[in-house]
């Protein structure tokens, strides 16, 4: 059955993941009268990009990750791990606020204390991971930090990869006990259910939104159908978000906004090696990220890690990269030939060519043995056996292809928003850091779509009720720092 009936909202936020269920909650505080509208295409919240095994669940503070700092002509660029930190920081503290004005329940649930670490072996990454540790120490966010060459301090930090490892082999290592498990999958199912509770916010699931146009006075005409009855209607609202993961560049094109006119996705799948042996996860409590391969994108950075999941602790290993051209886990074949257009198709054949050395690796990486799995995780863990660790499908990510500021094309790493001139319409697109860093990304976001009521007396206060640190860097204020982060972490039930 099919019918047009048509409704109006003040917000349209498709997919309900993290970033809907963020960007939701803040523009619900900011504006306790706002009707706010949440489509999903499944029938819950968070399957996709913010489910726990479709993520690392690394809260990604640059701590561990080396690519946040990159080392140009002998020194080392800390800048993005700077800026990392301080949004991870701002994340904290909207979880704290979340917390204590009991919108979201058991924070344990969906956050604990790993502590993070980043490991080497070799003389040049030795070199490297040391010339990093001594940029970062001197930076307040960072001042905890520790660094070792001896074994048994490492042994002690991580048994697990240590254990059997050739006695010559020169290893070094980095500790941070302020590092955490995120369960964004958790987190975001909550912050949903706490919505769906809301006057004037409506949550659909098993709906699609399969168009968006503009109507003659500036707003969105959103058509979606039921999948389960094929009832259609629309909504007509003045801002529409879209965070649909990988699914968002098909809604972007559908769009028609110039600003993502040149716009490509390249998906990138992924699979982890998962270990729920107890013996074996007691003996190992950290995120121990080393260095990725060359040619492999950021988000393939292979990684050792503590998981909470649903309560019960386990290891996981990868991620190992794979290729479909589906744009979500529950996508269609066809999304990435759906996505190209005489608009973009320029933009996606120039990134290719100039990243063919991530064509290789996804090719060697689908062509992958068990065997040749297993070889990788003996890197971190040489006395792993097969018959411990299972294979887990992990989520879809679709690598961003854009121009760049002189019309260059390019494979854009991390996570960006596309607007509309007029702060009418914003997409998110991207991966990794993603989740971690939402709440500053949905800040920046508002800032740009929202401009007037951001600057307001009232919005200003609220912000800074939220996220006591707005505005400021707390790397430039050590004091505020360490009480913030003693402040979050009693909050959130996290070792400090």
């Amino acid at each position: 059955m099919s019918t047009n009936k048509s409704t109006e909202s003040d917000v349209v936020l498709i997919g309900a993941g993290i970033m809907s269920a963020t960007l939701g909650l803040l523009l619900k505080e900011l504006n306790p009268k706002a009707t706010i509208e949440i489509f999903e295409r499944l029938d819950s919240a968070a399957q996709e990009s913010s489910d726990a095994m479709n993520n690392a669940g690394t809260g990604h503070a640059a701590f561990c990750e080396l690519n946040y700092t990159p080392e140009k002509n002998g020194v080392i660029d800390t800048t993005k791990a700077l800026d990392i930190c301080e949004q991870f920081e701002e994340s904290r503290q909207f979880w704290s606020y979340l917390v204590n004005k009991n919108i979201i329940q058991s924070p344990k649930s969906f956050v604990n204390t790993v502590p993070h670490m980043s490991f080497v072996w070799g003389d040049a990454n030795v070199n490297f991971l040391k010339k990093r540790h001594e940029a970062l120490k001197t930076q307040p966010l960072f001042e905890a930090m520790e660094y070792s060459e001896d074994t048994e301090t490492i042994k002690n930090w991580a048994p697990l990869i240590m254990e059997k490892r050739k006695a010559d082999q020169k290893v070094a290592a980095t500790y941070m006990n302020l590092g955490t498990d995120v369960n964004f999958g958790e987190l975001t199912k909550r912050m949903i259910k706490h919505q769906l509770k809301q006057d004037g916010v409506k949550v659909t699931f098993n709906t699609e939104v399969y168009d968006l146009k503009r109507t003659q006075d500036g707003k969105w005409k959103v058509s979606v159908k039921d999948i389960k009855t094929g009832e259609k209607r629309t909504v007509t609202s003045k801002f529409v978000f879209i965070g649909a993961g990988g699914a968002s560049i098909l809604l972007l094109k559908k769009s028609g906004i110039p600003e993502g006119k040149a716009y490509g996705g390249f998906p990138v799948s992924g699979q982890w090696l998962v270990c729920e042996d107890e013996q074996l996860a007691e003996q190992h409590f950290a995120k121990v990220y080393g260095l990725a391969s060359v040619g492999a994108p950021p988000m393939s950075v292979p990684h050792l890690d503590t998981r909470f999941v649903n309560g019960k602790k386990s290891l996981l290993f990868g991620p190992y990269a794979g290729f479909s051209t589906k744009f979500l886990k529950t996508g269609s074949y066809w999304d990435l030939f759906s996505s190209i257009s005489t608009g973009n198709i320029g933009t996606m054949v120039g990134a290719g060519l100039d990243n063919m050395g991530l064509t290789k690796y996804l090719i060697s990486e689908v062509l992958a043995s068990p065997e040749k799995k297993l070889a990788s995780l003996k890197e971190y863990f040489p006395n792993a056996k097969k018959e411990n660790w299972r294979l887990e499908i992990a989520g879809q990510r679709v690598q961003t292809m854009k121009r760049d500021k002189n019309g260059k094309a390019e494979l854009a790493f991390g996570t960006e928003v596309v607007n509309a001139a007029d702060g009418s319409l914003a997409v998110l697109l991207g991966a990794s850091p993603g989740a971690s860093t939402t709440v500053t990304i949905m800040l920046k976001l508002i800032e740009k779509c929202f401009p007037n009521e951001f600057k307001s007396p009232e919005w200003q206060a609220k912000f800074k009720e939220m996220i006591p640190s707005f505005g400021l860097k707390l790397n430039d204020h050590p004091e505020l720092l360490k009480e913030l982060r003693a402040e979050t972490s009693k909050t959130l039930e996290l070792k400090y």
